[in-house]
């Protein structure tokens, strides 16, 4: 039985794809979708989770024309939000624009898969401009962006974001080189980690017994700085792409008590993204 989730439960991680009619795929996408998931499909996936709140991430597909997720955090501006793919050099205006739409961070991919990688110093002369506006930087990469990339960012003036637990291999288990390094990190305040994408980085399948056990870490050691997010669609997804409810499930193994799952689904998206219903 799935624990009920708390009002106000924000599914921290989610894409939106097309309609290519009306929003297209980017001529140099590293990958293009067999399937568009529209907006429609988002809200109504979320209205059966549960979840009243949303964070839109721009997906790769798009690339820096940020319309569709503009388009998706528009459809329900109290309670969505957006987070941007953006060349380091945007103009501030269009940074405001986007603030204006809902959007709070910027999303940077050092995956090799995923085109290319922005220069950190860029990204932190970015980061100096993003601070007057509250926004942070969400970074998302295999695990040598625990040791090689994210640490020179805690000269980041904003908040940093980990994607998918930082893609660690869950099987390797706790010791493992790069899940030390995850929590190194955590003990700056500065850093938080998205508990998404545990369906990646398990070797099990569902219900994902060696990765839940890693996410409940990272939840006992930086409670007031870890969100979840189902990642829907999927994208580029290895394996069976999961079942939306199993992942709704872990929830529950990964922070316990209602006050854990308070922080984790309710106060701590709140903090970062600022909804405003």
């Amino acid at each position: 039985m799935t624990t009920a989730l708390p009002p106000g439960a924000c599914n921290a991680h989610c894409h939106v794809f097309g309609p290519r009619e009306r929003f297209a795929y980017a001529p140099d996408a590293p990958f293009v979708p067999q399937h568009d998931a529209p907006r429609e499909a988002l809200y109504a996936l979320n209205d059966r989770l549960g979840f009243s709140r949303c964070v839109v991430v721009q997906s790769t597909c798009h690339g820096f024309d940020n319309r569709v997720t503009e388009d998706a955090v528009a459809g329900r501006p109290r309670s969505y939000r957006g987070i941007a793919l953006l060349r380091t050099d945007v103009p501030d205006a269009e940074l405001r624009r986007l603030d204006a739409a809902g959007f709070r961070g910027v999303r940077f991919n050092y995956m090799g898969h995923l085109g290319e990688r922005a220069p950190v110093d860029d990204v932190l002369a970015l980061a100096r401009r993003l601070a007057p506006l509250g926004w942070h930087l969400q970074i998302h990469g295999d695990t040598r962006l625990l040791t090689d990339i994210a640490p020179a960012l805690r000269a980041a003036p904003v908040p940093v974001v980990i994607d998918h637990i930082g893609r660690i291999d869950a099987g390797l288990g706790a010791a493992q080189p790069a899940f030390r390094a995850l929590r190194a990190l955590l003990e700056s305040p500065t850093f938080w980690v998205k508990l998404s994408g545990i369906d990646r980085i398990s070797r099990l399948g569902p219900p994902y017994d060696d990765a839940v056990p890693l996410a409940a870490t990272l939840v006992a050691e930086a409670g007031e700085r870890v969100l979840w997010g189902n990642d829907w669609p999927h994208p580029n997804h290895a394996g069976p792409v999961p079942v939306e409810e199993e992942l709704v499930a872990q929830i529950a193994r990964m922070a316990p008590s209602a006050q854990a799952r308070q922080r984790l689904l309710v106060d701590n998206p709140q903090r970062l993204y600022r909804f405003d219903a």
